[in-house]
This record gives structure tokens, C-alpha cells and sequence, in this order.
């Protein structure tokens, strides 16, 4: 398996289901995006950032997404999908994926995505809390990013 999913502290496997294709005979572009989603609610998870924002009505949303597609997929196979934080900001942090294929044994997939702290209150924008940041800091086994 590619080597850069030993840098993610979230990996989540993921089957390729024949409903993903599309009429060109393989996945469809969008199911990328899930797969990305998957992996970014799984990190959120490893974070209790839903509790967190069940308590304080603060919590992620995000702001942007992009992929870059490497290699075309088909069923059957399996995916692994890594995600970390790979910028922190005051009010936004970046987290990178990397979907990897285990039949091909290759990076198919991987992308980026802007990820806002917001008060759902407020609605509005806000600091990422200290707590947060510290658990995110935790995951990434780091002092900084």
C-alpha cells in the first residue's frame, strides 16, 4: 500500500460498489467526494467534534474541495483513505486525502479541503477553539502545523 497513508492518523476502507461507476466504466468523479467525506466525518469523530459542537454550537463546515484523479477505478475493489490536517489556521484548517486502491496498489485519488470554523448560533465565522486545536494538535501527533 502506498506509503503516504502512514502520515494519516485517519485511514477508513472503503468497497467499490458497482452503483459508483458511471456509463464510462468506472467510478464516477463525484464518489471521490464521499469518499473524502467519509474520511473527513471519521476524523471529526476521532476528534468528539460533535459533542463539542452539540454543547457549543461551534463546529466545522466546509469551504471548499478539490480532487486530483490519478488512476481510474472499477468494481471490484477496495479503497483506503487517509486524511490529516496539513494546515491550521486561526479560523480554518486545510486536510489533505489520499484514496488509495487496493487493486492497483496506487494513489487514485487525492485532494484538499478548507474547512471552517463556525459558530452555528452566530452564524458566523469563528477561531477554531483552544480545545479543538488541541485535539487536533493530539491526532496529528504534533506541536504545531
Amino acid at each position: 500500500m502506498e506509503n503516504i497513508l502512514l502520515a494519516c492518523p485517519i485511514v477508513v476502507e472503503i468497497p467499490v460498489a458497482w452503483g459508483e461507476m458511471d456509463a464510462f466504466g468506472h467510478v464516477n468523479n463525484i464518489i471521490y467526494f464521499r469518499y473524502f467525506e467519509n474520511a473527513r466525518i471519521a476524523y471529526f469523530d476521532k476528534l468528539d467534534l460533535i459533542n463539542f459542537m452539540n454543547e457549543t454550537g461551534i463546529g466545522p463546515i466546509l469551504a471548499s474541495t478539490q480532487c486530483k484523479f490519478r488512476l481510474p477505478m472499477t468494481y471490484p475493489d477496495t479503497v483506503s483513505v487517509g486524511a490529516k490536517i496539513i494546515t491550521l489556521k486561526d479560523d480554518a484548517m486545510i486536510m489533505a486525502y489520499y484514496v488509495v486502491s487496493h487493486k492497483h496498489q496506487k494513489i487514485a485519488a487525492e485532494g484538499e479541503g478548507m474547512i471552517v470554523s463556525y459558530d452555528y448560533r452566530g452564524n458566523k465565522k469563528v477561531s477554531i477553539p483552544a480545545e479543538i486545536r488541541k485535539r487536533i494538535l493530539a491526532v496529528e501527533k504534533v506541536d504545531k502545523l
